[in-house]
C-alpha cells in the first residue's frame, strides 16, 4: 500500500478505503526487511503509529485531513525533529548514553533537538507520517553516502555500488519503495545526483523557496531542502506543502506558492530548451549522453523547441564551489566544540582549546576535517582576497551566464551526473574524482536556480556492470519550478511512467544483512 503514488494514497485514506495505520505498518515492515541497505539511522515506530491512529480517528469523526494524510516520509538526518535524534551522520552529535528507541546504527545517544525544522512542522500539519531519519554523508559533505559515521548506504539497483550523496539514505528510501517520498538537502547536487543514480525524481528548489530553519547548515548560501519521489506529481505536492515564507529564515522569499500539481498538466508545446555544449563534453559517459539525447527527442516530439546556449564559466564551477562551500562550512561547523552539543572528549590537561581540539578530532570524519581545513585556509589572513573574494566574483559570472541563457530559453536540459553509480570505495582515495561527480549539478546552486532530476533510459547491462539508472537534469530560472514540473511530467508521460525497482532486486536486498 505504501508504494502507491501519494495523491492516490491520500484519497484512499480520506475515503476510508484504507487506514493511515495500515500504511504506516506496511512501510515499517518494508524498512525492517531492507535494514541491510542502511538507508535509515532512526525509525520512529511508536510515534508514527500514534500519529497514524490519530489521523484515522479524525477521519472517522468526519474531520478534514491534510494534503499528505497517511503518507510515510523519510527525513534526512540533517533536519531537526523534536521526537527523534538528529546526528548528521556524525559522531560529534552522539554522546554517551542509551540510544533512543528506534535508533539503528547509532552507538550512543544522538542529539535531541528541542524543535522541528520548519519543513518538518509543515509536513506534520498536513498529516504526513514522519517515519524516520535517513542516512547521509556526514554533515552532507560527500557524493556517495560513504562518509557516514554509521556506515555507507547501498544502492538497491546494485548492492556493490553507491547511491549517490549526500542525501543517499533519502534517495534509497524512495528507490527501494520503503517510503513513497522523502526529504533531502541539496548544496551542490545532493538531491539531484542521488535521484539520478537511483532512478527517481529529485527536486532542488530555488534558493529562498523553502525555509532552511532547522536544517543543520553546511554552506548557508547554497543549501536548499527538497523532495524525492517516485513520480513528478508527488514531488510537486510535497513542494507545495513545504514551500513558502518563514519569518524564522531571513533568506526565505516572501512569494506566493503556485499550484505545482496543476503545472504537471501543462502543455509544454512552445517551450524553448537550451542545450549547453559545456555539459556534453569530455568525461561524460557515452551511454548517459545517449540517454539524455533521447529525452531531448521526447521533449521535441512533445512540442518543445531546442537551441544551443553558452555557459562558458561552468568550467570554473568545481573550483568556485569548493572555495565558497568549504569557507562557509568552516564557519558553520565551529559551533560543534564539545560544549554545547553531543560529544565531549576531555583532554589530559584542563585547557579549553585542548577540549575543542580533542572533541573535534574524535567527532569529525576525514572528509569533514578536509573541508574545514580548506575553508579555514581560504578565509585566513593573506589568502582571503586571493581565494574567497575571487570565488565570489566567479560565482557572479556563473550566475550571469545563466541569466543570459534564460533570456533566450525557458529551461536548460543536461545530464544529472557524468557517470552511472560507481563501486563502493572506488573514489574514496581520490577526493577530486569524487568532487567531479557534481560537475553538472553544483552550478545550479551557485546561481540559486531551480533544478529537477528525472529518470531517463537506463544503461545497457554488460559483464562489467548491470543496467543502471540514468538521470536527466532540467534547470529553470529562480522560482521557475512550475516549468520544471511541466517538463518533468511530459518526460514521464513519454516514458509511460518511470520504472520501478525490479522485483528480483527487491528480493535480493531484503535478504541482505549489512555489517559495517
Amino acid at each position: 500500500m505504501h508504494q502507491l503514488a501519494i495523491c492516490e494514497l491520500v484519497e484512499r485514506v480520506r475515503s476510508g478505503e484504507t487506514t493511515a495505520e495500515s500504511i504506516a505498518e506496511s512501510s515499517l515492515a518494508a524498512i525492517e526487511r531492507a535494514r541491510g541497505l542502511n538507508a535509515f539511522t532512526h525509525i520512529s515506530r511508536t510515534a508514527v503509529l500514534v500519529t497514524a491512529r490519530g489521523i484515522d480517528e479524525r477521519r472517522r469523526a468526519g474531520k478534514p485531513l491534510g494534503r499528505l494524510a497517511g503518507v510515510p516520509i523519510a527525513i534526512k538526518d540533517a533536519l531537526c525533529t523534536v521526537d527523534a535524534p538528529t546526528t548528521c551522520a556524525s559522531r560529534i552529535l552522539v554522546s554517551e548514553g542509551q540510544p533512543l528507541e528506534g535508533s539503528l546504527s547509532i552507538p550512543g545517544r544522538g542529539w535531541q533537538p528541542p524543535f522541528d525544522a520548519t519543513v518538518v512542522a509543515r509536513l506534520r500539519a498536513e498529516d504526513a507520517l514522519i517515519i524516520g531519519k535517513a542516512n547521509l554523508d556526514e554533515f552532507a559533505m560527500g557524493s556517495s553516502t560513504e562518509n557516514s559515521a554509521f556506515g555507507p548506504t547501498l544502492n538497491p539497483w546494485d548492492l556493490s555500488r553507491i547511491p549517490g550523496g549526500s542525501s543517499g539514505g533519502s534517495a534509497v528510501a524512495v528507490a527501494a519503495q520503503l517510503t513513497p517520498v522523502s526529504l533531502g538537502s541539496d548544496t551542490g547536487g545532493s538531491i539531484r545526483q542521488p535521484a539520478g543514480l537511483t532512478g527517481i525524481v529529485g527536486l532542488k528548489p530555488s534558493y529562498g523557496r523553502v525555509s532552511r530553519f532547522g536544517l543543520v547548515a553546511y554552506a548557508s548560501s547554497l543549501d536548499q531542502i527538497g523532495p524525492f519521489a517516485q513520480d513528478v506529481r508527488s514531488a510537486a505536492r510535497v513542494l507545495g506543502v513545504i514551500a513558502g515564507h518563514d519569518p524564522n529564515d531571513s533568506t526565505c522569499a516572501d512569494r506566493e506558492v503556485p499550484d505545482y500539481e496543476a503545472a504537471c498538466d501543462r502543455d509544454v508545446r512552445g517551450l524553448r530548451l537550451g542545450i549547453p555544449a559545456e555539459y556534453f563534453g569530455e568525461g561524460l559517459d557515452p551511454e548517459i549522453n545517449e540517454a539524455v539525447k533521447s529525452s531531448i527527442e521526447d521533449l521535441k516530439r512533445a512540442g518543445c523547441t531546442v537551441q544551443p546556449v553558452q555557459l562558458p564559466h561552468t568550467r570554473y564551477g568545481i573550483a568556485t564551489y569548493y572555495v565558497l562551500a568549504t569557507a562557509e562550512a568552516s564557519s558553520n561547523l565551529s559551533r560543534f566544540d564539545g560544549v554545547r552539543f553531543g560529544l565531549r572528549v576531555e583532554p589530559p590537561r584542563g585547557d579549553l582549546a585542548a577540549l575543542y581540539g580533542h572533541t573535534r578530532d574524535a567527532g569529525f570524519g576525514a572528509e569533514v576535517k578536509r573541508r574545514i581545513l580548506l575553508g579555514t585556509y581560504v578565509l585566513s589572513a593573506g589568502y582571503y582576497d586571493a581565494y574567497y573574494a575571487q570565488a565570489q566574483r566567479v560565482r557572479t559570472l556563473i550566475r550571469r551566464d545563466f541569466e543570459a541563457a534564460f533570456s533566450q530559453v525557458d529551461a536548460i536540459i543536461t545530464p544529472t551526473s557524468p557517470s552511472p553509480a560507481f563501486k563502493l570505495g572506488e573514489h574514496q582515495q581520490d577526493p577530486l574524482a569524487m568532487y567531479l561527480e557534481d560537475v553538472y549539478t553544483l552550478p545550479c546552486n551557485l546561481a540559486g536556480l531551480a533544478g529537477l532530476s528525472v529518470p531517463t533510459r537506463q544503461t545497457r547491462a554488460t559483464e562489467q556492470r548491470p543496467s543502471l539508472p540514468v538521470g536527466v537534469q532540467l534547470l529553470a530560472p529562480a522560482f521557475g519550478e512550475e516549468t520544471l514540473f511541466a517538463l518533468g511530467a511530459a518526460l514521464e508521460r513519454a516514458a509511460g511512467g518511470f520504472p520501478r525497482l525490479p522485483a528480483d532486486l527487491t528480493q535480493r536486498f531484503e535478504t541482505l544483512r549489512y555489517l559495517s
